[in-house]
């Protein structure tokens, strides 16, 4: 898989974010988070970070728990050479969670998604900005995460002190403008519908954004290949690459999640990455 630049770091085009690892799921007919949480054990969760080095993915998005911290750095201990972009742990201390990530290949940090949107939607944006000024102490590259086209529109038009940005190509907030994160609520994903035409107005906003941009939900949480036969699934997986790539700058990338039990989706996401990217 090529690589791009970010901050001086050679990062994998497609790099790997860990809603399933830690029981978020946007398929809750098919596959409910509690299925997600109980089958990646720290093995299976070890298992799959040796099989995207084998595959070319060399970084995650990964939430900051204690529980995944520990594994990563049994990970790294054990030669484990991935590279972190860390989404921290909103229910922590953030200080607390922020020294946790020190002494792993951490390469960068971004404000949690879901929380800047509950707090640009209550009003609270000075709040985002002081959590952006205490992740600096951390020394490594800091953004924001949003689902909201307007909340980078917001931070371009204020100057926000922020390097990149994490932005979700659907709008995970209709219908939920000022609910907090489900870290703090404990409310599950089912019920979320994604729509297809939030994709190009986010897509629209960040060809105006000369940093870099890591996009997420390029396969809207699984929910666009629900039930589709094998052929018409890797069409569009194909099409999500063509879609979100062409349209992005050429170091930007993305962060895509995956379910291992049934199929190796690491593999066919990096297959079907590599003939779309050779075949242009």
């Amino acid at each position: 898989m090529n690589t791009v630049d970010f901050f001086g770091k050679k990062v994998s085009k497609l790099i790997i974010g860990d809603n399933p690892m830690t029981g978020h799921s946007y398929i809750e007919d098919k596959i409910t988070g509690a299925d997600m949480y109980k089958y990646y054990t720290t093995e299976k969760i070890k298992e799959a970070l040796w099989r995207m080095e084998e595959l070319g993915y060399n970084a995650m998005l990964p939430l900051a728990t204690p529980f995944m911290i520990k594994i990563f750095e049994d990970y790294q201990n054990e030669g484990g050479k991935m590279q972190f972009i860390w989404q921290p742990y909103m229910p922590m201390d953030q200080k607390t969670s922020m020294r946790q990530m020190k002494n792993l290949n951490t390469i960068g940090i971004y404000h949690q998604g879901t929380t800047t949107d509950n707090l640009y939607e209550t009003g609270r944006c000075e709040e985002i900005r002081e959590r952006i000024k205490l992740y600096r102490d951390l020394g490594v590259p800091v953004g924001l995460g949003t689902h909201r086209p307007d909340v980078i529109e917001l931070s371009e038009e204020e100057g926000w002190d922020v390097d990149f940005y994490v932005a979700c190509m659907q709008n995970a907030r209709r219908g939920r403008e000022g609910e907090p994160s489900g870290f703090l609520s404990g409310k599950t994903k089912a019920g979320i519908v994604f729509y297809p035409e939030d994709r190009p107005v986010m897509l629209e906003t960040l060809k105006k954004v000369s940093k870099p941009i890591i996009a997420y939900k390029i396969f809207a949480g699984g929910q666009m290949l629900l039930n589709k036969p094998q052929e018409e699934k890797e069409k569009l997986i194909k099409g999500a690459y063509e879609e979100v790539f062409t349209a992005l700058k050429p170091n930007d990338f993305a962060a895509i999640g995956v379910f291992q039990r049934d199929e190796d989706q690491l593999e066919e996401d990096a297959r079907l990455y590599n003939e779309w990217y050779n075949g242009r």
